[in-house]
């Protein structure tokens, strides 16, 4: 084993996803104690730089999920504070956070995305003219946390489905909904690892559903004809790498099989996927023979700055 460090691993924060960043955490730090490493657990407030100083570590595992800890913020401050850390820099982590900014780069780059638009006030949603089935759901943030699908014949208003303007200062985006199967892709590096589908005990794969026991069940690899789990997989690393994302990511899919391999649209890129008992990323790699704590340990030597 290469010589123990001493590790900060960032969790919890003060985003809707604090939740599971402190599951997240607690595991990837459970993970490196076991290679030996000297590990200091933080649960991040906006005093970060403080934290930081006090713990004074040789990297950063960043487990902060949603706002400020997966949106370039806190890569930022690493940056500045020349601190090696993991997953994706500043500028990827930004541009994967805005849903629609990912979409408009991938869509000129050739690959599917559904059709929709961001707004941001009630009047300007009052004013969308989208068939239904449509998607609601906010520009920036993860975890499935406050998406509304609206089916044919449902007639509720979408500024019903949301707060104030103030609520839809970061936007909100309305898409088509793509009927079909959800499916998910990891990136480790420059591999993707495999194809899963997931398959919700409920309508939709909604927070519940992510991160309950039995909220869902995954089928890996998905069963799907050759040229179809090659597409996602090939897809995936093209957004990873379009995007510009280091270490571990997660691309996610639906896949409307009646149009075949032209059915795959991507929904969004997740920089820093959870790392809990339910998580699809930690599940791909086990599928290739990686533990968790060898993926975790692997995280840890792919840290820098300057990413």
């Amino acid at each position: 084993m290469n010589k123990p460090l001493k590790i900060a691993v960032l969790k919890g924060g003060w985003s809707d996803e604090r939740e599971v960043s402190l599951v997240s955490g607690k595991a990837a730090a459970g993970a490196l104690r076991a290679f030996g490493h000297d590990v200091t657990e933080i649960d991040a407030t906006p005093d970060l730089a403080s934290q930081l100083k006090d713990a004074a570590p040789d990297v950063v595992f960043n487990g902060l999920h949603g706002a400020w800890g997966e949106d370039g913020c806190i890569q930022g401050l690493l940056e500045v504070l020349a601190l090696p850390y993991t997953h994706s820099g500043v500028r990827a982590s930004s541009l994967a956070m805005d849903k629609e900014c990912t979409k408009q780069l991938l869509r000129s780059n050739g690959v599917q995305v559904p059709q929709g638009r961001i707004v941001y006030s009630l009047e300007e949603l009052a004013r969308v003219n989208i068939a239904r089935p449509l998607v609601m759901k906010p520009n920036a943030s993860g975890s499935s946390v406050n998406i509304h699908i609206l089916r044919e014949g449902d007639n509720r208003p979408l500024e019903a489905l949301t707060g104030s303007d103030e609520d839809m200062a970061h936007g909100v985006l309305v898409e088509t909904f793509i009927p079909g199967r959800e499916l998910t892709v990891a990136v480790m590096g420059d591999t993707s690892l495999a194809v899963t589908e997931i398959l919700p005990n409920k309508e939709f794969y909604d927070y519940e559903a992510k991160y309950a026991d039995g909220g869902s069940s995954h089928l890996i690899p998905a069963d799907l004809p050759d040229k179809v789990t090659e597409a996602c997989l090939e897809l995936a690393l093209k957004t990873h790498q379009l995007v510009g994302c280091r270490g571990l990511t997660r691309t996610d899919f639906r896949y409307d099989e009646s149009r075949g391999v032209n059915g795959l649209f991507i929904l969004e890129i997740n920089t820093q996927p959870g790392l809990t008992p339910t998580s699809l990323a930690p599940e791909q790699a086990l599928a290739q023979g990686i533990s968790f704590d060898e993926l975790v340990s692997w995280m840890i030597g792919d840290a820098s700055c300057r990413r």
